[in-house]
């Protein structure tokens, strides 16, 4: 299956507005309300807020997904998930592929608290994600990864995260586990952990002054990035541990961004 969804905001009479949403197939896009708490934006009624959700069961392994994401200037967005991605293998093998590419413009903000991906046993799946932030731009982002369901091996998963400020490089991850993955349960990797996941927050204000390393877990630990940004990155054994973990790292940070 190919699908192709794509989402635009934009800034009106003081508010930020949807300005595009085409959904197709599995990506359903619909405008929503906060769900749980939030970071930054703390639930504020002048934001967009869209929710994404599974239309189908999948990824299957062959499907291609694409989502487009464009946050125009001085608007906010708050991008959140209704579930957990289960990615699953397909009836005759192949790969399957998830590509989102997003464009924060000038003063915009963006907000993306996504649920987990869970990389079910025998999937092969491949998640690409390219984000172009203007300078003056706020960006925090979530990413969690779950290897496999309850009492089962994962399938092979890799994910690229690649984040560009002012045409610049800011931040580009790679991760692979898997049985194709060698060496990804070793100690320098994963271990016997069994999710894995990372926040990465950009502020403006720290251009001069970025947030300390910090290593306030042993298998979590917040670091500065090379320009206003930190990534805050852990290990855990399950997904509730994980999120523990990236909620107290974000917490850390203070106001605005602690939920």
């Amino acid at each position: 299956m190919t699908a192709r969804a794509a989402l635009a905001t934009e800034l009106s009479g003081g508010a930020s507005r949807i300005r595009a949403l085409r959904s197709d197939g599995p990506l359903v896009l619909r405008p929503s309300h906060p769900k749980g708490a939030e970071p930054l934006t703390h639930r504020r009624p002048d934001v967009a807020r869209v929710s994404l959700a599974a239309g189908t069961a999948g990824p299957l392994g062959g499907d291609d997904y694409a989502l487009s994401i464009h946050v125009g200037g001085g608007s906010t967005l708050v991008l959140q998930e209704v579930s957990a991605m289960l990615v699953l293998p397909g009836a005759t093998g192949g790969r399957s592929r998830t590509a989102v590419d997003i464009r924060v413009e000038s003063g915009a903000t963006f907000v993306w608290w996504p649920e987990p991906i869970i990389a079910a046993h025998r999937c092969d799946h491949e998640h690409d994600i390219r984000i172009e932030i203007a300078p003056d731009a706020r960006m925090i982002l979530r990413e969690e990864a779950i290897l496999g369901r309850h009492g089962e091996m994962p399938g092979d998963f890799a994910s690229r995260l690649r984040i560009t400020r002012g045409g610049l490089p800011l931040y580009d991850q790679r991760l692979r586990f898997g049985p194709g993955a060698e060496g990804a349960d070793g100690p320098a990797i994963l271990g016997d952990a069994g999710a894995v996941g990372s926040v990465i927050v950009v502020d403006p204000v720290w251009v001069d002054d970025a947030p300390p390393a910090l290593p306030f877990h042993r298998d979590a630990a917040r670091t500065p990035l090379a320009g206003p940004a930190v990534a805050i990155a852990a290990i855990a054994a399950d997904s509730l541990a994980l999120r523990r973990l990236l909620s107290r790292g974000v917490q850390d940070l203070g106001a605005p961004w602690a939920a």
